[in-house]
């Protein structure tokens, strides 16, 4: 998972999840805790996911993470992820 910042410099952090916002809010939680990119992470901030394997590259917005995670759960195991998500961020 990855952000750049508006110095032009990119961020990388290595984390596991199991869905797409997972990792997007657990990378979020990790750029924040390291106090490098606490003031660049806003909504407009695209994250850039990759997932191995198979390789591949996935691309969403802060804001949209926000939405999926104010946004109802179609399943009782999306609700405990999107819970658990933010607890870790810090969010009610």
């Amino acid at each position: 998972m990855s952000f750049t910042d508006g110095a032009d410099i990119t961020h990388t952090v290595t984390i596991a999840a199991s869905s797409l916002y997972e990792a997007a809010a657990l990378a979020v939680a990790e750029f924040k805790r390291s106090g490098f990119a606490l003031a660049s992470v806003g909504p407009a901030t695209r994250l850039t996911i990759y997932v191995d394997p198979p390789a591949s590259k996935h691309e969403l917005t802060v804001a949209r993470l926000q939405a999926w995670l104010d946004a109802g759960s179609r399943t009782p195991r999306e609700q405990a992820v999107k819970v658990r998500m933010r607890q870790v961020l810090g969010r009610p």
